[in-house]
This record gives structure tokens, C-alpha cells and sequence, in this order.
């Protein structure tokens, strides 16, 4: 089986996010990157699938700080493909619309059965990253996958609805699936192994084509959301805490 994983790097939001002077993107002078947390899940799904009906795992990412410690560790996991588009960077503003265009033309070489991406990043701003993708190659998407079986050239997938509700999907090979979650954790790989991969692993290096953002909103501007009303902490023992939400709750007219 032939699988597909393209990969985004994300603001890591443990960082102070500032907006540059523009007004319209973020500062990326001392932005941290980071692998898009649920791009991991698909990552170890994509391994799972591997391991258990063989065939080859390929991972998909824009150039940028960190993205090669990003590839190599994935080479160390068992990934036998690593893609670096050049000449583009995380942060470059791209829209999805763009990294979906430049991803659905490497995808489309590759011919894969099945492109396992994370459904959603915290940064997503023009709409998930995997449908688009799915409608520039042409294949079926279904999005919210936590479990993936394959058989017969097709695969049952369990989708995760709100209130806890699953369904099963027969899809139709090729696809493209957002992973929600994989059917086990993300495995840890050791400083060891990925500095092996370092040695012994190359990576494929491709030009980026000029990137086409259509269909992408424009960002007029940006701003960090003003501070409002502060909670206010009411202290005394369960009686007088009690008496004074009472006396609150009244003078909004709740009782």
C-alpha cells in the first residue's frame, strides 16, 4: 500500500504570538515552529497501516525551520519517503489554498491509495488543509477519522460525530482521510535512531512551484482580542459565599 502524508508546521502557541507591523500576519522573526499535532496522529496511522499490509509511507512538508528535524524523525519511525518542497517556508503567508495546490501536484505523482493528513491546525484560516487537497486531486474525503480498516480496495473508516457518536464509511480507495486520532498513541523514537536517520537517510529535495492562493481570503488586519471584565473571587467560608452569589444572582434579577 502506497500512503501519502502531508504534513504542516504550526505555531507552537506555548510562544508569545505578536503581529508585525503590518498588520495583517504574524511576526515570524522569533515564531517557533511546530508538527501540527494532529499531523502526528496521521503519521502513526499511516505506520500502522504499513506495518500491518506493507508497502511504502511518504511524508510531504514545506521547507522551514525545523522541518528537517521534522522528516528525519519521521524516516526514524519508518517512513520511507521524505519530501521537501524548496523555496517556500511555513510563514511565507501562504494560504491552505496554496500548500493544498503544491501538495495535491506532488500527491498526484505519487499516486498513492491513501493520503492520511490531520483534520484540522489551530492556524487554519481559509478552511482545513484535506478537503482542499481532496478536491485539487480528485478523490473522496472524509474528515474526523479516528480508525482505518482496509481491505479489497477499499477502506472502513470510523468518522467521529458531536456527543460521542461514531459512524463507519466504506470509502473507496484512492482517498484522502483527516485524521482526528490514530488507533494507537504517536511512538517515541529515540535521539539515537533519528540521528542515524541523519546519516543514512536522504532527503528529496524539490522545487516548489510559484504558489496560487485563489479562492483564499484576504486579511485586511489583525489584532489581539481587547481584555474585558475580570472574574471576580469570592472569599469567605460556604456560607458567606453562598449568601453573596444569592445576593448577585439577585441583583441581576436570576432569583
Amino acid at each position: 500500500m502506497n500512503i501519502v502524508v502531508p504534513v504542516k508546521l504550526v505555531p507552537d502557541l506555548v510562544e508569545d504570538l505578536e503581529i508585525d507591523e503590518s498588520g495583517i500576519t504574524l511576526d515570524t522573526s522569533w515564531l517557533r515552529l511546530i508538527l501540527n499535532e494532529v499531523d502526528e496522529h496521521a503519521l502513526e496511522q499511516a505506520l500502522l497501516l504499513k506495518e500491518a499490509h506493507g508497502g511504502t509511507a511518504s511524508v510531504i512538508s514545506l521547507d522551514g525551520e525545523g522541518v528537517d528535524d521534522v522528516l528525519f524523525s519521521s524516516a526514524a519511525k519508518g517512513v520511507d519517503h521524505l519530501i521537501k518542497l524548496t523555496g517556500l517556508e511555513f510563514g511565507d503567508d501562504l494560504n491552505n489554498h496554496a500548500v493544498a495546490r503544491l501538495y495535491g501536484a506532488i500527491v498526484e505523482r505519487l499516486e498513492p491509495e491513501l493520503v492520511l493528513i490531520g483534520v484540522q491546525a489551530h492556524n487554519d484560516l481559509d478552511g482545513s488543509l484535506g478537503p482542499l487537497l481532496a478536491e485539487y486531486v480528485g478523490m473522496p474525503y472524509v474528515g474526523y477519522v479516528s480508525g482505518i480498516t482496509v481491505t479489497d480496495g477499499k477502506c472502513r473508516v470510523l468518522k467521529e460525530y458531536p456527543g460521542g457518536l461514531i459512524a463507519e464509511m466504506d470509502v473507496v480507495l484512492p482517498a484522502v482521510l483527516g485524521v482526528q486520532a490514530a488507533e494507537a498513541p504517536p511512538r517515541y523514537v529515540a535521539i539515537s535512531r533519528i540521528r542515524q536517520a541523519m546519516k543514512t537517510v536522504s532527503l528529496d529535495e524539490q522545487a516548489a512551484a510559484d504558489p496560487d492562493s485563489g479562492g483564499g481570503p484576504t486579511i485586511d488586519s489583525m489584532f489581539k482580542p481587547e481584555t474585558g471584565e475580570r472574574a471576580t473571587m469570592i472569599a469567605g467560608d460556604e456560607e458567606e459565599v453562598a449568601a453573596k452569589i444569592v445576593d448577585l444572582l439577585g441583583e441581576l434579577g436570576k432569583v
